[in-house]
This record gives C-alpha cells, structure tokens and sequence, in this order.
C-alpha cells in the first residue's frame, strides 16, 4: 500500500513553519512564527488516512510555495476563509462553504492567504491506491474513474461543489468530537470515510453523456433544473415543464438523467431534503412546519423520505444537531 503520501502534508506543514511536524498518528501543532496564529490537529487513524483541522489566521498577506511529493486524492471542507492557490498555470479559489477534490500528480503549488482572514478547514487525504478502491466499490468496475483517468494526462484536476448538508453536520459533529477529545481513533475513521465516500459519489458516480444533447438543448436542460430548484413546494409536472422549456418530455427525462445523474422528481427531492436540513438546524420551525415547507403535506412521509435520504429521523436529526 502506497503511504508515503503523508509527506505531502509534511511539506505543507514545514512551509507554514509549523512546531516540529512529524508524521506521527496524531498531533497538535502550533506555529512558531510571529506573522500568523492558530494551530494545526493531524491525524492519522490508519496507514492510508490522513485528517488535518486547520484553525489559523495570518497577521500579513502570506505566500507560500510548496511542491507535492507524492500522487495523492485529497478532499476538503473550507468553513472559514477565502484562499487563492495557482497549480499547473491555473488559478483556483476556495471559499467559505465549499468542498473541494483534488486529484494531483507530483505539483508546485502557490498559496495566497488574506491578512487578518480566519482560515478554518477540514482536510482528509488518501493515495491514490485507496482511491481507485473505492471507485471499484462505488461504481462496480472503476476503470472509467481510476485516478489516471480521471486526470486524463493532466497533472492535476479539482472539483468543487457547495458542502451538502449532510456533510457539513458530519463535518461540524467531527470538529465537536474532536474539540472536546471525546472522539475514538475508530470514530475519526469511520467518520472521515463516510464523507470521503459521499464526496466520491457526488462527483463520480454518475458519469454524464451529453454528446447526444445540442448546446441548446443543454441550456433547455439547465433552465428545467432551475425551475425546479426554484419551485420545490409547488413543482410543475413533467408535461409542464416540458412546455416551460420548450422540449419534448423524452427529451428531458433522457436529458436530464444523463446530465445530473438523477432524474427530474430525484433532484426535486435531494432540493426538498436539503432545504429540509438547513431549517431543521436553523431551530425556528417544528418538523411539521418544516415538512410544509419543502413541499410534503404529509409529515409521516417526510419523515420517511427524510430518514431514508440521512439515516435518520427529522427528530433525531433535530436532536443531535443540537447537541
């Protein structure tokens, strides 16, 4: 098994100027230089596995130079902070919000941090032999989505979407375990696969073939999924829709399959469901309120959706969320 991986985050820590980075299975690393503050927890539940929570903040506009060791699949959760980075001739930003893939081959990488910007990041690494693991496992044969193609001959490839709400609980319950040393070694990496493989999923587990699809018919597909992330409680039927965007509901039910990898009624419900977890968190609104409100009048199907969807009950979600 390939874990030499872990140097890459050693490098990183090294070019913070971290207190003695060492890659040892768990450690808590503070900076020893004046112009930036926080810490830095490592993690290292098994051999494959690498958790950082990153927690710091910079005194001065900071650049920092590093170049990657060893190939690597890192996914990450940015809660605080905006960061520039330029890898391979190409500018990427992370945001408050998002989580981010990386897939990279042996790369420099540059980092711009803000002055006086907070940075609060969950980072979870893996090699690239437990990557294309769980492309096996998630896809039944990984040939279409082992890391080399994915690259596709690049050096290096990020993805990023907006944290789902799921995953941002798991994320926040983690940073809480973790917080008040409550977390086990078997927790952590429990936990860090799970979101590792619901990230994998997001990403890879529905490949698309919109070739067979015209630009326009691309935009027809783009506006039919607006308009139903924007009408979750009263959706239009598929034969209204079809009117709305002017195309055939052949068309859009193969379109839209290939495209978003869910059909129509599928994403509506993904919508429904997250919009669900943000108000059950948000506390102002019982479950009933909260079911009304993204469009189920039948609150024990709710919960039944609900639970299906999380693992849980709405109540239950209610319940450790405010824990």
């Amino acid at each position: 098994m390939n874990i030499d991986f872990h140097q890459n985050f050693t490098q990183f820590f090294h070019a913070l100027e971290i207190l003695k980075p060492q890659e040892n299975a768990t450690q808590y690393m503070t900076f020893q230089s004046s112009i930036k503050e926080g810490a830095i927890h490592r993690f290292m539940p098994r051999a494959d596995l690498e958790v950082v929570v990153s927690d710091y903040s910079f005194h001065q506009e900071h650049r920092m130079y590093i170049s990657t060791a060893k190939p690597m699949v890192e996914v990450s959760y940015c809660l605080q902070g905006t960061r520039g980075v330029h890898i391979s001739n190409c500018e990427y930003e992370v945001t408050p919000g998002t989580c981010t893939l990386q897939l990279m081959e042996q790369v420099e990488a540059n980092f711009l941090f803000n002055k006086d910007e907070s940075y609060q990041m969950v980072g979870i690494g893996i090699p690239v032999t437990t990557f294309n693991h769980y492309m096996e496992k998630i896809n039944g044969n990984g040939g279409a989505t082992k890391f080399s193609k994915v690259l596709q001959g690049y050096p290096y490839r990020l993805f990023q979407e907006k944290i789902d709400s799921l995953d941002l609980f798991m994320v926040k319950q983690l940073l809480e375990g973790i917080a008040a040393n409550r977390m086990t070694n078997l927790e952590l990496e429990s936990m860090a696969l799970q979101l590792l493989t619901r990230t994998f999923q997001t990403f890879f587990s529905h490949p698309t073939n919109s070739m067979e699809f015209s630009q326009d018919d691309r935009a027809k597909l783009s506006q039919a999924k607006a308009i139903m992330a924007g009408n979750i409680v009263n959706p239009p039927s598929l034969m209204e829709l079809s009117r709305l965007i002017g195309l055939n509901d052949y068309k859009l039910k193969k379109g839209f399959k290939e495209m978003y990898g869910t059909t129509v009624f599928g994403y509506l419900r993904e919508q429904r469901l997250e919009k669900a977890c943000y108000l059950l968190q948000n506390g102002t609104m019982n479950v009933m309120e909260v079911a009304n409100a993204v469009g189920y009048s039948n609150p024990s199907h709710f919960a039944e959706v609900f639970k299906e969807r999380y693992g849980l009950s709405p109540r239950e979600f209610v319940k450790y969320s405010s824990h």
